[in-house]
C-alpha cells in the first residue's frame, strides 16, 4: 500500500465532521474470534456432530426452534466470547469517538468488544451474545447464563421457557431500533469507513451501498463489491490501517 494512501486517509479524517465505522467479523479476528467465511473461519472448523447441518442452519431460528439441543451445543462450543479482549482496532475506534472524530459504530459482530474497548455509540445490527432472554416471559439473563446452565437447553427459572441469546439469527429480522439508527448514521455521514466485512450478508450490507456521502473507505483483506466505488481501499489488517490515523491534529 502506497504511503500516499495513508496520508490521504488522514486528510479525509481531518476534513470530515461526521465519520461512521461499519464493521464485520474481520474486526475481531485479531482478538482470536474466527470470522464466518474465511478458510480458517467459524464455518470451516468442522465438528463431526455438526457436519450434517449447513453453517447457516446452525445459527438460524429454525435450528433453535426445531433442534434446540443442536443449536445450543454449537453455540456453547463456538460462540463463547467472555474471555476475549478487544484489539488495537477496537481501542482506536474508541479513541476516535472520544476525540470527536467518530459519530458511531455499526457492527455486525455479536461479541460486545467495541463497548468493552470504550466505544459508546455502538449499533449492534445482529444483536449480542452479552444479553439473553426467555422466549416465553422475556425475563433478561446475563451473558454467562447459557454457558453455565445445566442440561442441553437453558431454561428460565421463573417460567420454564427456553432462554436464548439476544442475537439476530438467520431467518429473523434485524432489531429495529439499531437498524433505524444505523441508517440515520450512514445517511448523515460524510465519511463511511467499512472494515472487516465481506458485504454479503443482507440487509446489513446494504448500508454500504446506500451511503450517499463524500468519502467511502474500505479496509478488508479480501476484495469486496464496494471496492469499485471507494475513495480508498486497503487490503490489509484493520489494526494496521487504523493505527496510522492521527488524532488531535
Amino acid at each position: 500500500m502506497a504511503e500516499s494512501d495513508y496520508e490521504r486517509l488522514n486528510e479525509i479524517i481531518r476534513e470530515c465532521e461526521h465519520i461512521v465505522f461499519f464493521g464485520g467479523a474481520g474486526v475481531s479476528t485479531e482478538s482470536g474470534i474466527p470470522d464466518f467465511r474465511s478458510k480458517d473461519g467459524l464455518y470451516n472448523q468442522h465438528d463431526v456432530k455438526f457436519d450434517r447441518y449447513s453453517p447457516e442452519y446452525l445459527l438460524s431460528i429454525d435450528c433453535l426452534l426445531d433442534h434446540p439441543d443442536v443449536f445450543f451445543e454449537f453455540y456453547r462450543q463456538k460462540l463463547d466470547t467472555k474471555d476475549i479482549m478487544p484489539n488495537r482496532a477496537h481501542y482506536k475506534l474508541a479513541e476516535m469517538e472520544k476525540a470527536g472524530k467518530l459519530d458511531g459504530i455499526i457492527t455486525q459482530n455479536i461479541d460486545g468488544l467495541h463497548q468493552r474497548a470504550g466505544s459508546r455509540n455502538v449499533q449492534e445490527v445482529h444483536g449480542t451474545t452479552l444479553r439473553n432472554y426467555c422466549m416465553k416471559c422475556h425475563e433478561d439473563y446475563p451473558a454467562d447464563f447459557i454457558f453455565k446452565s445445566e442440561g442441553p437447553i437453558p431454561k428460565c427459572p421463573k417460567c420454564g421457557g427456553t432462554v436464548r441469546p439476544d442475537v439476530t439469527l438467520y431467518g429473523e429480522g434485524l432489531p429495529q431500533t439499531a437498524w433505524i439508527e444505523s441508517k440515520r448514521l450512514v445517511y448523515r455521514a460524510d465519511c463511511l469507513i467499512i472494515g472487516g466485512t465481506s458485504l454479503v450478508v443482507q440487509p446489513a450490507a446494504s448500508l454500504a451501498y446506500d451511503f450517499p456521502g463524500k468519502y467511502l473507505v474500505v479496509i478488508n483483506r479480501d476484495k469486496t463489491a464496494a471496492d469499485r466505488n471507494a475513495t480508498l481501499v486497503f487490503h490489509e489488517s484493520i489494526s494496521k490501517v487504523l493505527d496510522t490515523i492521527e488524532l488531535g491534529v
